[in-house]
């Protein structure tokens, strides 16, 4: 939010994208404007600055379904995703070309379980309970919901107090998270559009939706806010701005605090999660917007004005009660769109000139102060380098593979062949930059051999990730320690063929992954009609769970 004065409405229809600009290298004496220089790449394992080129990166899952010229292009998008992960889910894997040196493991590889304890049965610096057994078997399945639309937005999964929900088509189901049990289903008249991971500590989350469901002649708006509690499987309200064909459509929801805050190209609103009391709305004639917002135990908005082409973005600390700004960063000229990987520390990705590369939709990471709005450190990041992503442009808080935490971002090297017995043989790593300085600090964590990494999430001052498998193994999921960034197994899935198809069908670029105290649950976005008799049993959920 920001009190700008009112101007003549934006106009959001892209052009042919302008010439790239980075922002002036130096700090600035303005408050909120200061830029730094890049940070100069370290040299060594792991961290080569390679030319920025076109090449392979995890996809972002399919958009929501917006209003405009977009739709077609979005849609398209969408099914194509649709189709690469089906071949993922056959076993196509694709990898960069990036060779690395080999040199010693410090802090990599990984330890049993049990074997990194701090004396509380948890991993050391975070809540994470390490099994004495971490061998997991199937605990459920939810089969994807049958539909003969191309692409069914089902964005939303969450966990709380006993009940693990998941969206479907015009539904959120609520499940027992040891069985599958079916706690509740909640109807909605369309299909969820948005939705946040971010939870209340008494279990309520917000959602966006359909006021109704699609037809070949009519694609209704993304314009329905509700508040919804997962662990009674109730929808405690539901808001709009304006009706009918001007009412206002969002693409982006997340929580903060006790605050639902929702975003897109018309503008920010926020509402009380318990009541759905107005907290704020789009000021009619403002020519800036708050696109979305990341949330959690802050509240962070991308704020943008002006038009496609000469275009100033902002990242605000905002107060999710009354809407005022606590601090403000300005981007550089040249930078149009930027996701939220995290809003403490805040930590923010950004394609600078519209020079990212490998897929990834990230030229550069920010670290920006929270209280203050000054930048911290400029990241400059190759995506045929480094695995991560974040769909800056139309879900702001849609960064995967990417985790910031304690001082430190975490990214994962490329896949790249890893020097053993086989020339096919593939691994990569997870290496850490200090927020701070935006250098590296030299510390990684290997994944092993035929093993790849994916960062998923902070767990206190340790980093949760998913191990992707060779073709015999199963998963596993590990904690690894911020301070030794020694690897510490949580899960290992089964590795018997029927249960490894499972959990290819649902990879973790592609798919909602929540793990919490030895269970696993991977999610579909969407659901489409089968592509052919190899997909047609293809699954919305499926839960692992550890045997102790």
């Amino acid at each position: 939010m920001s009190d700008q004065p009112p101007a003549g409405p934006p106009q959001d229809q892209p052009p042919t994208p302008p010439t790239p600009a980075v922002p002036p290298a130096g700090p600035q004496p303005t408050y909120g404007y200061p830029q730094a220089a890049p940070p100069q790449p370290q040299s060594g394992y792991g961290y080569p600055a390679a030319p920025q080129q076109p090449g392979y990166g995890y996809p972002a899952q399919p958009p929501t379904v917006v209003a405009g010229d977009n739709v077609r292009a979005r849609e398209n998008r969408a099914i194509a995703l649709i189709i690469l992960a089906a071949v993922v889910a056959i076993g196509l894997i694709i990898g960069s070309g990036v060779w690395y040196s080999r040199s010693s493991d410090t802090g990599g590889g990984s330890t049993r379980a049990g074997g990194d304890k701090d004396g509380t049965g948890t991993a050391a610096g975070g809540k994470e309970k390490v099994p004495d057994n971490p061998a997991a078997d199937v605990l459920f399945k939810v089969p994807q919901p049958k539909t003969e639309e191309n692409v069914v937005t089902t964005p939303g999964s969450w966990l709380s107090a006993g009940v693990y929900a998941k969206s479907g088509i015009a539904e959120i189901t609520g499940y027992d998270p040891a069985d599958g049990h079916k706690k509740w289903t909640l109807k909605l008249p369309g299909p969820v559009c948005a939705a946040t991971e971010h939870v209340t500590a008494d279990g309520r989350t917000g959602i966006v939706y359909q006021p109704s469901m699609p037809t070949k002649t009519s694609r209704p708006g993304c314009t329905q806010v509700a508040g919804i509690d997962v662990r009674a499987g109730t929808k405690l309200w539901t808001k709009s701005i304006g009706t009918g064909e001007f009412a206002t459509t969002f693409q982006n929801v997340t929580v903060a605090g006790k605050t639902v805050a929702v975003g897109g190209l018309d503008g920010g609103a926020a509402y009380d999660i318990g009541t759905g009391k107005v907290l704020w709305q789009p000021k009619p004639g403002d020519d800036c917007d708050d696109v979305g917002y990341g949330g959690g135990t802050k509240l962070v908005a991308v704020r943008k004005c002006g038009a496609y082409g000469n275009r100033t973005l902002s990242i605000q600390n905002v107060d999710p009660i009354s809407g005022k700004v606590i601090s403000e960063y300005k981007m550089g000229a040249g930078i149009e769109y930027a996701g939220i990987v995290s809003t403490d520390p805040l930590v923010v990705g950004a394609d600078a000139g519209h020079s990212a590369s490998g897929g990834s939709g990230v030229s550069d990471y920010f670290s920006i102060d929270n209280r203050t709005g000054r930048l911290l450190a400029r990241i400059p990041v190759s995506g045929d380098t480094y695995d991560g992503e974040c769909d800056t442009i139309t879900l702001v808080e849609e960064c995967k593979g990417v985790a910031a935490g304690q001082g430190k971002l975490y990214l994962a090297t490329k896949a790249h062949s890893s020097g053993g017995k086989s020339k096919l043989s593939r691994t990569n790593e997870v290496v850490a930059f200090d927020l701070a300085t935006g250098r590296q600090t030299g510390q990684r964590a290997a994944a092993g051999e035929d093993y790849t990494l994916f960062p998923l999430r902070m767990d206190g001052g340790n980093l949760i990730a998913y191990k992707n498998p060779p073709y015999d193994k199963g998963g596993q999921i590990v904690s690894i320690d911020g301070a030794s960034f020694k690897s510490t197994t949580l899960m290992e899935l089964p590795a018997d063929q029927a249960d490894r198809a499972l959990q290819t069908g649902l990879q973790p670029g592609f798919s909602e992954y929540r793990y919490s105290q030895g269970r696993l649950f991977m999610a579909a976005p969407n659901a489409a009609k089968p592509l052919g008799n190899f997909d047609k049993d293809k699954n919305c959920v499926v839960a692992f769970g550890t045997r102790d």
